[in-house]
Protein backbone atom coordinates (compact mmCIF):
# COMPACT_ATOMS: atom_id res chain seq x y z
CA UNK A 1 0.00 0.00 0.00
CA UNK A 2 0.89 3.68 -0.12
CA UNK A 3 0.93 4.72 3.52
CA UNK A 4 0.17 8.41 4.10
CA UNK A 5 -1.38 8.23 7.56
CA UNK A 6 1.27 9.00 10.18
CA UNK A 7 -1.02 11.44 11.98
CA UNK A 8 -3.06 8.35 12.90
CA UNK A 9 -0.25 5.84 13.49
CA UNK A 10 3.15 5.25 12.00
CA UNK A 11 4.66 1.99 10.81
CA UNK A 12 7.57 0.16 12.40
CA UNK A 13 10.90 0.51 10.60
CA UNK A 14 12.55 -2.81 9.79
CA UNK A 15 15.26 -2.28 12.41
CA UNK A 16 12.59 -1.74 15.07
CA UNK A 17 10.67 -4.81 13.97
CA UNK A 18 13.83 -6.88 14.33
CA UNK A 19 14.62 -5.41 17.76
CA UNK A 20 11.14 -5.97 19.17
CA UNK A 21 10.99 -9.51 17.80
CA UNK A 22 14.27 -10.23 19.58
CA UNK A 23 12.72 -8.95 22.81
CA UNK A 24 9.71 -11.23 22.42
CA UNK A 25 11.97 -14.19 21.69
CA UNK A 26 14.12 -13.45 24.75
CA UNK A 27 11.04 -13.15 26.94
CA UNK A 28 9.57 -16.35 25.53
CA UNK A 29 12.78 -18.33 25.94
CA UNK A 30 14.14 -17.02 29.26
CA UNK A 31 11.40 -15.10 31.06
CA UNK A 32 12.73 -12.56 33.55
CA UNK A 33 16.30 -13.39 32.53
CA UNK A 34 15.52 -12.49 28.95
CA UNK A 35 13.87 -9.21 29.92
CA UNK A 36 16.61 -8.22 32.38
CA UNK A 37 19.08 -7.21 29.68
CA UNK A 38 16.52 -4.75 28.30
CA UNK A 39 15.64 -3.42 31.75
CA UNK A 40 19.32 -2.68 32.28
CA UNK A 41 19.25 -0.47 29.18
CA UNK A 42 16.38 1.78 30.30
CA UNK A 43 18.64 4.73 31.01
CA UNK A 44 20.23 4.29 27.58
CA UNK A 45 16.73 4.47 26.05
CA UNK A 46 15.98 7.61 28.06
CA UNK A 47 19.24 9.15 26.84
CA UNK A 48 18.43 8.39 23.19
CA UNK A 49 14.97 9.93 23.47
CA UNK A 50 16.28 12.89 25.44
CA UNK A 51 18.90 13.65 22.80
CA UNK A 52 16.14 13.96 20.21
CA UNK A 53 14.81 17.05 22.03
CA UNK A 54 17.98 18.36 23.67
CA UNK A 55 17.16 16.98 27.14
CA UNK A 56 19.11 14.79 29.54
CA UNK A 57 18.11 11.23 30.40
CA UNK A 58 17.32 12.43 33.94
CA UNK A 59 14.49 14.57 32.55
CA UNK A 60 12.77 11.72 30.65
CA UNK A 61 10.18 9.23 31.88
CA UNK A 62 8.54 6.47 29.87
CA UNK A 63 4.77 6.39 30.23
CA UNK A 64 1.85 4.78 28.44
CA UNK A 65 0.12 7.56 26.51
CA UNK A 66 0.42 11.25 25.69
CA UNK A 67 -2.28 12.09 28.21
CA UNK A 68 -0.26 10.40 30.97
CA UNK A 69 2.31 13.16 30.60
CA UNK A 70 -0.31 15.90 30.73
CA UNK A 71 -1.93 14.23 33.75
CA UNK A 72 1.41 14.05 35.58
CA UNK A 73 1.80 17.82 35.27
CA UNK A 74 -1.86 18.66 35.87
CA UNK A 75 -2.05 16.45 38.95
CA UNK A 76 1.27 17.51 40.38
CA UNK A 77 0.90 21.28 40.61
CA UNK A 78 -0.37 23.03 43.74
CA UNK A 79 -3.45 24.60 42.18
CA UNK A 80 -5.67 27.00 44.12
CA UNK A 81 -9.21 28.07 43.19
CA UNK A 82 -9.10 30.85 40.64
CA UNK A 83 -5.98 29.61 38.86
CA UNK A 84 -6.30 29.50 35.09
CA UNK A 85 -5.15 27.27 32.22
CA UNK A 86 -5.12 28.53 28.63
CA UNK A 87 -5.48 26.21 25.64
CA UNK A 88 -7.04 26.23 22.19
CA UNK A 89 -10.54 24.86 21.69
CA UNK A 90 -9.28 22.51 18.94
CA UNK A 91 -7.00 20.35 21.08
CA UNK A 92 -7.15 16.59 20.81
CA UNK A 93 -8.60 15.06 23.96
CA UNK A 94 -5.21 13.87 25.21
CA UNK A 95 -4.24 17.50 25.75
CA UNK A 96 -7.66 18.68 26.88
CA UNK A 97 -9.22 16.27 29.38
CA UNK A 98 -6.30 16.32 31.86
CA UNK A 99 -6.71 20.10 32.14
CA UNK A 100 -10.51 20.07 32.10
CA UNK A 101 -10.44 17.71 35.09
CA UNK A 102 -8.89 20.55 37.11
CA UNK A 103 -12.25 22.31 37.19
CA UNK A 104 -13.03 20.10 40.19
CA UNK A 105 -10.20 21.90 42.00
CA UNK A 106 -11.53 25.35 41.13
CA UNK A 107 -9.25 25.92 38.15
CA UNK A 108 -10.66 27.93 35.26
CA UNK A 109 -10.04 26.67 31.71
CA UNK A 110 -9.80 29.52 29.25
CA UNK A 111 -10.19 28.47 25.63
CA UNK A 112 -8.85 30.44 22.69
CA UNK A 113 -11.63 30.29 20.09
CA UNK A 114 -9.71 28.97 17.12
CA UNK A 115 -12.54 29.48 14.64
CA UNK A 116 -11.86 33.21 15.10
CA UNK A 117 -8.09 33.11 15.53
CA UNK A 118 -5.37 30.59 16.19
CA UNK A 119 -3.32 30.49 19.36
CA UNK A 120 -0.82 32.92 17.90
CA UNK A 121 1.55 35.03 20.01
CA UNK A 122 -0.82 38.00 19.68
CA UNK A 123 -3.79 35.87 20.76
CA UNK A 124 -1.90 34.59 23.78
CA UNK A 125 -0.84 38.10 24.80
CA UNK A 126 -4.51 39.11 24.85
CA UNK A 127 -5.63 36.00 26.72
CA UNK A 128 -2.96 35.62 29.38
CA UNK A 129 -3.53 37.23 32.73
CA UNK A 130 -2.34 37.39 36.34
CA UNK A 131 -4.17 34.16 37.28
CA UNK A 132 -2.80 32.14 34.35
CA UNK A 133 -0.69 29.35 35.88
CA UNK A 134 -0.15 27.33 32.72
CA UNK A 135 -0.43 27.45 28.93
CA UNK A 136 -0.82 24.10 27.12
CA UNK A 137 -0.56 23.70 23.36
CA UNK A 138 -0.12 21.02 20.74
CA UNK A 139 2.91 21.75 18.61
CA UNK A 140 0.89 20.66 15.56
CA UNK A 141 -2.90 20.42 15.51
CA UNK A 142 -4.34 16.99 14.75
CA UNK A 143 -7.23 18.18 12.55
CA UNK A 144 -5.51 20.36 9.98
CA UNK A 145 -1.81 20.38 10.86
CA UNK A 146 -1.46 23.96 12.11
CA UNK A 147 2.05 24.32 13.56
CA UNK A 148 2.28 26.67 16.54
CA UNK A 149 5.15 29.07 17.18
CA UNK A 150 6.46 27.38 20.32
CA UNK A 151 9.35 29.77 20.85
CA UNK A 152 7.18 32.90 20.83
CA UNK A 153 4.38 31.33 22.89
CA UNK A 154 6.87 30.04 25.45
CA UNK A 155 8.48 33.45 25.82
CA UNK A 156 5.11 35.09 26.44
CA UNK A 157 4.15 32.49 29.01
CA UNK A 158 7.49 32.80 30.80
CA UNK A 159 7.27 36.61 30.88
CA UNK A 160 3.83 36.31 32.50
CA UNK A 161 5.08 33.85 35.12
CA UNK A 162 3.14 30.94 33.61
CA UNK A 163 4.30 27.42 32.88
CA UNK A 164 4.43 26.36 29.23
CA UNK A 165 3.79 22.72 28.30
CA UNK A 166 3.68 21.07 24.88
CA UNK A 167 1.94 18.05 23.36
CA UNK A 168 4.40 17.15 20.60
CA UNK A 169 2.84 13.95 19.23
CA UNK A 170 1.84 15.33 15.82
CA UNK A 171 5.27 16.67 14.89
CA UNK A 172 8.07 15.02 16.81
CA UNK A 173 9.94 12.60 14.58
CA UNK A 174 9.21 14.60 11.45
CA UNK A 175 10.38 18.00 12.74
CA UNK A 176 13.35 18.96 14.94
CA UNK A 177 12.88 20.48 18.37
CA UNK A 178 15.23 21.59 21.15
CA UNK A 179 13.62 22.18 24.54
CA UNK A 180 16.63 24.29 25.58
CA UNK A 181 16.00 26.74 22.73
CA UNK A 182 12.76 28.15 24.16
CA UNK A 183 10.96 28.22 27.51
CA UNK A 184 9.52 24.70 27.82
CA UNK A 185 8.61 23.35 31.24
CA UNK A 186 7.26 19.97 30.10
CA UNK A 187 6.71 18.10 26.87
CA UNK A 188 4.92 14.82 26.23
CA UNK A 189 4.34 12.64 23.20
CA UNK A 190 3.17 9.16 22.32
CA UNK A 191 5.55 7.13 20.20
CA UNK A 192 3.14 5.50 17.78
CA UNK A 193 2.76 8.28 15.20
CA UNK A 194 5.68 10.17 13.65
CA UNK A 195 8.16 8.55 16.04
CA UNK A 196 7.39 5.17 14.42
CA UNK A 197 7.22 3.17 17.65
CA UNK A 198 4.75 0.68 19.08
CA UNK A 199 1.43 1.81 20.48
CA UNK A 200 1.16 2.05 24.25
CA UNK A 201 4.46 3.89 24.81
CA UNK A 202 5.01 7.61 25.38
CA UNK A 203 7.55 9.80 27.08
CA UNK A 204 7.41 12.80 29.36
CA UNK A 205 10.08 15.49 29.55
CA UNK A 206 10.07 17.57 32.74
CA UNK A 207 12.52 20.44 33.09
CA UNK A 208 14.83 19.49 35.95
CA UNK A 209 14.14 22.70 37.87
CA UNK A 210 10.40 21.90 37.86
CA UNK A 211 10.63 18.36 39.25
CA UNK A 212 10.59 19.26 42.91
CA UNK A 213 7.62 21.60 42.44
CA UNK A 214 5.46 18.69 41.32
CA UNK A 215 3.80 16.07 43.46
CA UNK A 216 3.71 12.50 42.19
CA UNK A 217 0.01 11.65 42.40
CA UNK A 218 0.21 8.12 40.99
CA UNK A 219 3.34 6.60 42.55
CA UNK A 220 4.42 3.00 42.29
CA UNK A 221 7.23 0.78 43.42
CA UNK A 222 9.64 2.26 40.89
CA UNK A 223 8.97 5.88 41.93
CA UNK A 224 11.40 5.77 44.84
CA UNK A 225 15.15 6.27 45.14
CA UNK A 226 16.02 2.59 45.71
CA UNK A 227 13.48 0.40 43.95
CA UNK A 228 15.06 -2.77 45.33
CA UNK A 229 14.63 -1.74 48.99
CA UNK A 230 11.10 -3.09 48.85
CA UNK A 231 9.92 -2.57 52.45
CA UNK A 232 11.41 0.87 53.03
CA UNK A 233 8.17 2.77 52.51
CA UNK A 234 9.58 6.02 53.93
CA UNK A 235 12.36 6.47 51.39
CA UNK A 236 12.35 9.57 49.18
CA UNK A 237 11.25 9.71 45.59
CA UNK A 238 13.73 9.07 42.83
CA UNK A 239 15.69 12.22 42.04
CA UNK A 240 14.82 12.17 38.37
CA UNK A 241 11.80 12.11 36.07
CA UNK A 242 11.79 8.32 36.24
CA UNK A 243 9.76 8.80 39.46
CA UNK A 244 6.72 9.07 37.15
CA UNK A 245 7.20 5.59 35.71
CA UNK A 246 5.55 4.12 38.83
CA UNK A 247 5.24 0.41 38.04
CA UNK A 248 7.15 -1.90 35.73
CA UNK A 249 7.76 0.04 32.50
CA UNK A 250 6.73 -1.05 29.04
CA UNK A 251 10.16 -2.42 28.17
CA UNK A 252 9.32 -3.48 24.63
CA UNK A 253 7.64 -0.14 23.99
CA UNK A 254 10.66 1.77 25.28
CA UNK A 255 12.90 -0.41 23.11
CA UNK A 256 10.78 0.32 20.04
CA UNK A 257 10.81 4.05 20.74
CA UNK A 258 14.55 4.26 21.32
CA UNK A 259 15.31 2.14 18.25
CA UNK A 260 13.12 4.22 15.95
CA UNK A 261 14.38 7.51 17.40
CA UNK A 262 17.96 6.42 16.79
CA UNK A 263 17.05 5.66 13.17
CA UNK A 264 15.36 9.03 12.69
CA UNK A 265 18.36 10.85 14.12
CA UNK A 266 20.70 8.86 11.89
CA UNK A 267 18.80 10.12 8.86
CA UNK A 268 18.78 13.75 10.13
CA UNK A 269 15.46 15.07 11.40
CA UNK A 270 15.86 18.55 9.81
CA UNK A 271 16.32 16.82 6.44
CA UNK A 272 13.22 14.72 7.10
CA UNK A 273 11.27 17.90 7.87
CA UNK A 274 12.38 19.52 4.62
CA UNK A 275 11.33 16.44 2.65
CA UNK A 276 7.96 16.17 4.39
CA UNK A 277 7.20 19.82 3.70
CA UNK A 278 8.15 19.36 0.04
CA UNK A 279 5.67 16.48 -0.17
CA UNK A 280 2.83 18.40 1.46
CA UNK A 281 3.59 21.43 -0.72
CA UNK A 282 3.38 19.17 -3.79
CA UNK A 283 0.11 17.75 -2.52
CA UNK A 284 -1.39 21.20 -1.93
CA UNK A 285 -0.32 22.42 -5.37
CA UNK A 286 -2.03 19.42 -6.96
CA UNK A 287 -5.12 19.87 -4.82
CA UNK A 288 -5.35 23.54 -5.81
CA UNK A 289 -5.28 22.58 -9.49
CA UNK A 290 -8.22 20.27 -8.82
CA UNK A 291 -10.22 22.95 -7.02
CA UNK A 292 -10.00 21.27 -3.63
CA UNK A 293 -10.81 23.11 -0.44
CA UNK A 294 -7.68 22.94 1.72
CA UNK A 295 -8.43 23.33 5.44
CA UNK A 296 -4.76 23.42 6.46
CA UNK A 297 -2.93 26.74 6.88
CA UNK A 298 0.05 26.64 4.54
CA UNK A 299 1.87 29.78 5.64
CA UNK A 300 5.63 29.17 5.82
CA UNK A 301 5.96 28.85 9.60
CA UNK A 302 2.59 27.20 10.23
CA UNK A 303 2.63 24.37 7.70
CA UNK A 304 3.42 20.82 8.77
CA UNK A 305 3.22 17.20 7.65
CA UNK A 306 -0.59 17.19 7.87
CA UNK A 307 -2.90 18.36 5.08
CA UNK A 308 -6.69 18.14 5.35
CA UNK A 309 -8.84 18.78 2.29
CA UNK A 310 -12.23 18.21 0.74
CA UNK A 311 -13.69 18.41 -2.76
CA UNK A 312 -16.86 20.34 -3.44
CA UNK A 313 -19.75 18.02 -4.20
CA UNK A 314 -17.78 14.93 -3.17
CA UNK A 315 -18.57 12.98 -0.01
CA UNK A 316 -15.30 12.68 1.91
CA UNK A 317 -16.24 9.33 3.44
CA UNK A 318 -16.90 7.85 0.02
CA UNK A 319 -13.72 9.37 -1.39
CA UNK A 320 -11.66 8.03 1.51
CA UNK A 321 -13.10 4.55 1.00
CA UNK A 322 -12.23 4.76 -2.70
CA UNK A 323 -8.64 5.74 -1.86
CA UNK A 324 -8.44 2.84 0.59
CA UNK A 325 -9.70 0.48 -2.08
CA UNK A 326 -6.89 1.66 -4.34
CA UNK A 327 -4.32 0.88 -1.65
CA UNK A 328 -3.78 4.41 -0.35
CA UNK A 329 -4.05 4.73 3.44
CA UNK A 330 -5.23 8.13 4.73
CA UNK A 331 -7.63 9.26 7.43
CA UNK A 332 -11.07 10.15 6.13
CA UNK A 333 -13.92 11.68 8.07
CA UNK A 334 -17.05 13.60 7.16
CA UNK A 335 -15.17 16.90 7.30
CA UNK A 336 -12.41 15.86 4.91
CA UNK A 337 -9.43 13.72 3.96
CA UNK A 338 -6.30 13.99 6.13
CA UNK A 339 -2.98 13.14 4.47
CA UNK A 340 0.24 12.84 6.50
CA UNK A 341 3.40 11.59 4.74
CA UNK A 342 6.72 10.89 6.45
CA UNK A 343 10.35 11.02 5.37
CA UNK A 344 10.33 7.71 3.48
CA UNK A 345 7.36 8.64 1.31
CA UNK A 346 7.96 9.82 -2.25
CA UNK A 347 6.67 12.39 -4.71
CA UNK A 348 5.37 9.53 -6.86
CA UNK A 349 3.15 8.39 -3.99
CA UNK A 350 1.70 11.90 -3.63
CA UNK A 351 1.05 11.95 -7.39
CA UNK A 352 -0.67 8.57 -7.19
CA UNK A 353 -3.14 9.99 -4.68
CA UNK A 354 -3.74 13.10 -6.79
CA UNK A 355 -4.42 11.01 -9.90
CA UNK A 356 -7.37 9.39 -8.14
CA UNK A 357 -9.02 12.75 -7.40
CA UNK A 358 -10.95 12.95 -10.67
Amino acid sequence: MIYLNHAAAGVLPRVTRVATKAFVDAHAERGVLGVAEYEARLDEYRRIVGELIGASSDEIAFLRATSDGANAIAGGLDWVPGDEVILGDDEFGANAYPWLALRERGVSIRFVQTERERLTPDALRRAIGPRTRLVAVSWVGFRDGYRHDLAALGEIARAAGSLFVVDAIQALGAFPLDVRAFPCDALYAGGAKWLLALQGISFLYVRAALLDRLKVRAPGWRSVSDIWDFLNYEQPLARFASRYEAGTPNFIGALSLATSVALLRKHDVPAIASHVLSLTDRLCEGLARRGARIASVRAEAARSGIVTFSLDGVDSLSLGARLAGAGICVTYRANGIRVSPHGYNSADEIDALLELLV
